[in-house]
């Protein structure tokens, strides 16, 4: 605790509150603010017993609820983002925040650079490699640079990004000191990086639509799990905000309200208050004695909900019938 500094105490303080509060506290809080703090959780892996107890006494009076071990790290990040600023925002604050985890000077150079210095960087690099790079450049930089490599080697990349495991510390080390003798860095140390179907996402989220579209059909003929992992990461069930009310009407009345109230009870007040408000009140009504009375509800029962309604909403897209945008709010996609 005396080694602690003020933001450090902070965001363990978030961390054992809980996700629910703690994101009542971070809307107060702007964009550099959220990031710092985001920083700080991810660098939490647990807090110990002594120090729920210290912070607690130091905070609240209500040291006696503390647990004897709570989880903090990336995921406990984003969770807490995601109900602060929402999905797609609290993905770019993360790609931000991940990489200054362990900064390299060579990927801090990378990120530096026209996307136009960093094709010339990695153009003869195999698609691992370049899938690599792009985890640290974010989704907006990685689409830019994915737009000039050939279009066999786009698939190719976008399926080993969605596939990017943690990767052991001397393979990634071995990238570094290519890139190091291109680029003239000296080699740095202490790399390691995390891609994944949500990495893979955002950045094609960020890309063009028709480019975008094109690359996951051709993604899914290759591989249909992927593919389709891939897709369900591009729009989850808390994006349905962005929708316009047309839209959202449209979604309702293909779905059964029974999945609504199951789907909607752990979601945002802002995404429930968006499709009750496309219903009648007495319909709105019923989905909320509905939420009321089904008590606790598993995950996975929630989860299939949501999912059934995802469905309805890309069958919808498929036919012409909606218009989504993956996920982003003008202000996000500005």
């Amino acid at each position: 605790m005396a080694q602690m500094t003020k933001l450090q105490k902070l965001a363990a303080l978030l961390i054992i509150i809980g996700p629910e509060a703690a994101s009542q506290v971070m809307k107060n809080l702007g964009e550099a603010e959220l990031e710092a703090v985001a920083t700080e959780i991810v660098k939490i892996p647990l807090i110990p017993m002594e120090t729920q107890l210290a912070l607690l006494k130091e905070f609240t009076d209500v040291a006696n609820q503390a647990s004897s071990l709570i989880l903090g790290g990336v995921d406990y990040a984003q969770v807490a983002l995601e109900k602060t600023v929402g999905a797609y925002r609290a993905s770019n604050i993360l790609s931000r925040v991940a990489t200054g985890r362990s900064p390299v000077a060579a990927m801090q150079t990378l990120a530096e650079m026209e996307p136009r210095q960093v094709y010339n960087l990695i153009k003869d690099e195999q698609p691992q490699a370049i899938a690599l790079v792009m985890s640290y450049l974010g989704p907006q930089r990685s689409a830019q640079l994915l737009v000039q490599l050939p279009e066999e080697t786009r698939e190719k990349v976008v399926e080993r990004l969605a596939t990017l495991a943690p990767t052991p510390i001397e393979v990634v080390e071995t990238v570094v000191d290519v890139l190091n003798q291109k680029a003239g860095v000296q080699r740095s140390r202490g790399l390691n990086q995390t891609g994944g179907l949500k990495t893979a996402a955002d950045l094609l989220n960020a890309m063009d639509k028709q480019l975008s579209k094109a690359l996951l059909l051709a993604i899914e003929e290759r591989n249909a799990d992927l593919g389709t992992g891939i897709r369900n990461k591009m729009f989850i069930f808390e994006d349905l905000k962005n929708l316009d009310k047309i839209g959202l009407q449209k979604i309702l009345r293909e779905i059964d309200m029974r999945d609504l109230a199951v789907a909607l009870k752990p979601a945002s007040e802002k995404l429930k208050a968006a499709l009750l408000g496309c219903i009648s009140k007495r319909a709105a009504e019923t989905v909320h004695e509905e939420m009321n009375f089904m008590g606790a509800t598993k995950a996975k029962e929630i989860e299939a909900a949501q999912q059934r309604i995802i469905e309805v909403v890309r069958r919808l897209e498929s036919e012409g019938e909606l218009e989504i945008n993956n996920g982003k709010t003008d202000e996000a996609a500005a």
